[in-house]
């Protein structure tokens, strides 16, 4: 027979092991499960990823990061995180991805590819990087058309479109062409994203006023060929020639999952969970959401600065239901 958890924890990020520390401090078992490596999702960011939040925003548990700059890059972040999960034995087991959660008479059974736990709550702490969002063209499916972008220096000497106006597409557009690559920024609005890292904005904009870079404001992507890409512009179809594509257009929460477990969803745009603001807990008795999956589609709206409470608010409501109880 398996022994009860009290709490089992899916997603091992910054804010799934902020769950975990917190539940380890207040004396409760858990698990935490992750299906990479440690923060697999910023294990998976931009190789020269800078934060746009300085590091003690980025701290958890009160823990000092230590950083060069006043901002850390992802691989400060690595360590950080890395550090924090060995030095405080946390229970976590990795390259382990969550297949299935149900519930049955107050407890719920977590399937994962590897074994099965039984627990009294789950929290969902799986983040939105997983799963791009997708253009919907043809030709995406080309070898060419990557969602994730790592290092520049693949890029070089290259033709390159990418497509966005965000950080990660911003990001991308300069250091590939700093690489030496001739880049197109595809944007379907009518400028750069006002989101941009406040220092990195200017650069674009300048390099995009003096001709380094080609933008094309407006405009959509109608078709990628393997030596070309066709855009729709308010005027007329363009096709332009092209060896990558970059589309960075953003990544969201994997909703199927949440649908399955029962949790209710905004029928709009928004795509909002339902859960309490006050305990994180969802529809479903026992079952939190903590982190940036809070948001639904607004990805922006929760990050790890402002979500790192999360871990406290739902341990403090699961250890007064235990009490109360």
């Amino acid at each position: 027979m398996k022994t009860e958890l009290d709490i089992v924890i899916v997603g091992g990020g910054p804010i799934g092991i902020a769950c975990g520390l917190e539940a380890k401090k207040n004396g409760l078992t858990y698990v935490i499960l992750e299906k990479g490596p440690i923060v697999n999702s910023l294990f998976h960011y931009p190789s020269n990823m800078q934060f746009f939040s300085s590091s003690e925003k980025l701290e958890i548990d009160e823990i000092p990061f230590i950083s060069k700059e006043a901002k850390p890059k992802r691989d400060e972040a690595l360590e950080y995180y890395r550090r924090i999960v060995t030095s405080n034995k946390l229970n976590i087991k990795l390259f382990e991805k969550v297949e299935n959660v149900q519930k049955n008479e107050g407890t719920f059974t977590v399937v994962s590819e590897k074994n099965t736990y039984i627990s009294k709550q789950v929290v969902i702490a799986t983040g939105f990087y997983d799963l791009p969002n997708l253009l919907n063209v043809p030709g995406e499916d080309l070898e060419k058309v990557v969602h994730y972008y790592d290092n520049p220096h693949y890029y070089s000497g290259q033709k390159v479109a990418v497509i966005g106006a965000s950080n990660s597409a911003i990001d991308a557009a300069l250091e590939c062409w700093r690489k030496g690559a001739e880049v197109s920024l595809i944007i379907r609005g009518s400028e750069v994203g006002q989101r941009v890292k406040y220092w990195v904005r200017p650069d674009i904009v300048n390099r995009i006023e003096e001709g380094s870079i080609k933008a094309y404001y407006n405009t959509t992507v109608k078709s990628i060929t393997e030596n070309s890409i066709s855009l729709n512009t308010e005027n007329d179809v363009v096709e332009i020639e092209n060896d990558f594509v970059l589309a960075l257009t953003g990544y969201k929460p994997n909703f199927n999952f949440l649908e399955k477990l029962g949790v209710n969803i905004s029928n709009d745009a928004k795509k909002l969970p339902e859960y309490n603001p006050d305990t994180m807990e969802t529809n479903i008795d026992g079952l939190y959401l903590a982190g940036v999956i809070c948001g639904g589609m607004e990805t922006h709206k929760w990050f790890i600065e402002n979500s790192r409470i999360h871990a406290k608010m739902i341990v403090s409501d699961i250890i007064s239901n235990t009490v109360t109880s």
